[in-house]
């Protein structure tokens, strides 16, 4: 079985990287923006034909929130275009489509976590992007799985938790927002989490009705960006000065959801897919 990877050296691109080889059933191919230029639909075509492929996980993605803010068209290219050209694509050649969506489809004012048939309001550019990508997806491609998922960190790439390390290596004290709630994901859970759905679409259950459609993943529990940072440091035994602040005294370009947390009922009863504590599984990273 065949497995491409779009978005090859993103976070969740090198998480797959990572864990590919305990997937030995698998064949995998790691295609980079430089590989595969998603927003052009002649390479994607060209590139799935000449390619015999099964499952595409695309991990390709405009995640920069702040510059989405003047970078529409940019965002919307690779969020939107580049989905619709790769949902055709599969459906052209008959390849199933495993989509990363993002809990900011949500506005955050919701006081319980999100269900995937919740209503959805973007309050920027960059989750409108991925909404809208979400829909092209959705309306060309039936055999699609979408997973929105949160507060995404990892040992790859850029990310909060390698953020903070390097911050508190260079200062004494630290400002961070603490009115904003989600659930930290470890790229390497969500990885593997989407190994999984593959395996049990396509391995263990060939014959099974598979639900395509939208799924929540994230690890378990509950956090502010300030408990983030706090076990950030409590773990590695890092001294600094951590200050709590609301949003109103941090600024940005892109409102924030101010509530992201996402149910994963969905997930786990589907694919018996079992999920840690966002501190467990911090642990392990750090």
């Amino acid at each position: 079985m065949v497995v491409l990877v779009t978005g090859a050296s993103g976070q969740l691109g090198q998480s797959l990287q990572h864990i590919a080889p305990d997937y030995s059933d698998c064949e995998f191919v790691f295609a980079s923006s430089q590989d595969l230029d998603i927003t052009n639909q002649e390479r994607v075509n060209s590139f799935f034909k000449s390619n015999k492929i099964d499952f595409c996980i695309n991990a390709a993605a405009y995640t920069a929130v702040d510059k989405a803010e003047t970078e529409f068209e940019k965002a919307e290219a690779i969020n939107v275009l580049g989905s619709k050209n790769l949902a055709v694509a599969c459906k052209n050649n008959s390849v199933k489509l495993i989509h990363i969506s993002t809990d900011f489809v949500f506005d955050g004012t919701s006081n319980k976590p999100y269900l995937e048939t919740d209503i959805t309001n973007p309050l920027g550019i960059y989750g409108q992007t991925k909404l809208d990508g979400e829909k092209a997806i959705s309306e060309n491609l039936k055999e699609h799985f979408i997973i929105r998922t949160s507060w995404v960190y990892s040992q790859f790439a850029n990310n909060f938790m390698k953020t903070m390390l390097r911050l508190a290596s260079e200062r004494d004290s630290l400002s961070i927002v603490s009115d904003q709630i989600g659930s930290p994901t470890n790229a390497v859970d969500l990885a593997n989490a989407i190994m999984q759905i593959i395996l049990k679409s396509k391995i263990e259950n060939p014959k099974s009705q598979i639900e395509y459609g939208i799924y929540n993943f994230s690890n378990e529990g509950t956090a502010s960006w300030f408990d983030f940072a706090q076990e950030i440091f409590r773990v590695n035994n890092v001294t600094i000065d951590l200050k709590p602040i609301p949003t109103e005294a941090f600024p940005t370009p892109a409102k924030r959801p101010k509530y992201s947390v996402l149910n994963k009922s969905k997930i786990k009863t589907a694919f018996g897919i079992e999920i840690k504590d966002w501190k467990e599984s911090l642990l392990q990273t750090l």
